[in-house]
């Protein structure tokens, strides 16, 4: 089962919780065993699994990579100027794998599925594809 998902986003850096959606997505598909998938075709933008509970982890993350890869450097050669944003997205990387057992997507008790824009605001779109265990 394979869901295309749209999504707007409001600011340049922002991560966004879609573990709600991915969660319906698997529960629509009716698998009891198998891998959920969800893939970001975009160069500035990623998925990454992290703490849903403290929403300073998200703060602090994009805080972070803003230090690592600021937005503006004197030697970025990319025309577009966003060279910070495909950085980013290239460190978070472009998709998740979750296991699903019984049903159930295995997560720790304090994850999330996120999606993260770094080159906002934008529309976006990611991929949900549930898998079954042969």
């Amino acid at each position: 089962m394979l869901e295309k998902k749209t999504l707007r986003t409001s600011d340049r850096d922002k991560m966004i919780d879609v573990t709600r959606e991915v969660v319906d997505v698997v529960n629509a598909s009716h698998i009891k065993n198998g891998q959920v998938t969800i893939y970001c075709p975009h160069t500035t933008a990623g998925i990454t699994i992290n703490e849903n509970a403290d929403p300073d982890v998200k703060h602090d993350m994009l805080m972070r990579l803003d230090e690592v890869y600021p937005w503006e450097h004197k030697n970025y050669r990319h025309l577009e100027g966003n060279s910070a944003a495909h950085l980013k997205a290239s460190t978070v990387g472009p998709s998740q794998t979750v296991i699903i057992s019984e049903g159930e997507m295995i997560l720790g008790q304090w994850q999330g599925i996120y999606f993260c824009e770094f080159d906002g605001p934008r529309t976006r779109t990611y991929y949900i594809k549930v898998t079954k265990d042969e």
